[in-house]
């Protein structure tokens, strides 16, 4: 066989395998049969998400001109230029632009052999789209530097529309009480529609924060951090709190500062700040004492009296007597008006039976009903033994000295005229 004939033969076919290994290279990105391979002029796809390279975010349906951020590694041995990326999401995703299917992005600068670089995209997400896993493919086009010819590079991925986490918190009741520890609770509900989890709340003890002034240095809160845990979508959680206000805030607005941190449906920590507002109410502390009965002017009346040791006047008070057990007083009602600090207030409700009268120990409950200062109602209660004792005269016998006395007055009266008469007519005989 002529070796010269066969030599040329041979390096075409080898300078043929060449070409096809390099053209492949060209329009794969320079992946090889393995994803574990480098050649020289890969480029490696590393994530995708909504969001900018330095913030990913949540998003919902509906939303418009959403960044979307595609990041890629230069793992190959040469510095690549002219970036560009085209992004193909499924129907219900399009364009902000509102151009084509096609979603653009270029890169901002060249990237260098083993460094990162993403493209951003902004897309806009139709109402319809469920929040939900989604397929994706993008497509890059780069140049290596020193080297003609545009490469390109195809990926298959999959992103999530994740849906949006809205924290909101309120109180549960928003009034407190000064001069007095108040056991309340806070809720922190998830108004949007991604889960959040490892839910910690704490309170931050300073006079202002980043939106309001807060007044809570001379209030004693005595549990200051909560671990909630997990708050899926469209659903709350509450926590205790108790918290001891102090006089001079009474008719004020006591504003506690929250910092609630948490996990979003991205993966990563946010921390958002809160206030929740509370009215506080002056303190109404009322107690009953000297219960007893008396008679007056002929009926037998409960007494008593009503004393405000708290810092602000009970509005609209009534006191009651109602009966316990086999008494048979009938249920009395007096209307005492506004029951001041500092100031005994006494009452006194006229006994009735229903039906006999019994006499003796009655059990019975007194009740003082009042509205305090946001005009809500509060009942007071005091249970009490009074002894009724038998009227000094009972209206059902007849009283024979209403007869004897007149008599007894008019016959002195006739013995001392007819005496004085005879003492007279003597005088004038002799």
């Amino acid at each position: 066989m002529n070796l010269n004939f066969m030599l040329p033969i041979f390096a075409f076919f080898l300078l043929s395998l060449t070409f096809d290994d390099t053209y492949a290279q060209i329009q794969n990105g320079g992946f090889g049969d393995s994803p574990f391979e480098r050649d020289f002029g890969d480029v490696k796809f590393l994530d995708a998400y909504f969001g900018t390279l330095d913030k990913k975010i949540e998003i919902e349906s509906g939303d418009k001109n959403v960044p979307f951020t595609v990041v890629f590694a230069n793992v190959g041995s040469q510095d690549i230029t002219g970036i560009r990326g085209q992004l193909l999401l499924p129907f219900g995703f399009s364009p902000s632009d509102g151009l084509g299917t096609m979603i653009r992005a270029d890169s901002d600068s060249n990237s260098s052999a083993g460094e990162h670089f993403h493209l951003t995209f902004f897309v806009n997400i139709e109402k319809n789209i469920e929040i939900q896993q989604y397929p994706a493919t993008v497509k890059l086009d780069y140049s290596r530097l020193r080297e003609s010819g545009i490469r390109t590079s195809f990926t298959d991925f999959d992103f999530k529309v994740t849906g949006d986490s809205i924290i909101n918190v309120k109180a549960v009741n928003p009034f407190l009480t000064s001069l007095k520890f108040n056991n309340i609770k806070i809720e922190i509900s998830n108004d949007g529609t991604a889960p959040i989890s490892n839910v910690d709340i704490i309170v931050k003890n300073t006079q202002t924060t980043t939106t309001s002034t807060t007044n809570i240095e001379n209030v004693i809160i005595l549990e200051s951090n909560w671990d909630i845990g997990n708050i899926e979508p469209k659903s709350l959680q509450t926590f205790p709190v108790t918290v001891y206000v102090p006089e001079n805030l009474k008719d004020d607005t006591l504003r506690i500062p929250l910092s609630i941190s948490y996990y979003n449906a991205q993966g990563d920590k946010q921390t958002v700040e809160k206030i929740v507002d509370f009215f506080v109410k002056g303190l109404i502390e009322l107690k009953i004492f000297n219960v007893d009965v008396i008679e007056l002017s002929g009926t037998q009346m409960v007494i008593g009296e009503i004393i405000n040791e708290g810092n602000e006047d009970g509005l609209f008070g009534f006191v009651s007597i109602d009966s316990k057990g086999d008494s048979n007083i009938i249920s009395t009602t007096q209307f005492i008006d506004e029951i001041e600090i500092d100031a005994p207030v006494p009452f006194n409700l006229p006994i009735e039976f229903d039906g006999e009268a019994k006499y003796g120990e009655h059990d019975v409950t007194i009740t003082v009903r009042y509205k305090d200062s946001i005009r809500d109602e509060i009942f007071l209660t005091h249970d009490s033994t009074i002894f009724i004792e038998k009227p000094s005269n009972d209206n059902n016998e007849f009283d024979f000295t209403i007869i004897i006395i007149p008599i007894f007055i008019i016959s002195g009266i006739i013995f001392y005229i007819l005496r004085k008469r005879k003492n007279t007519e003597t005088k004038i005989i002799d």
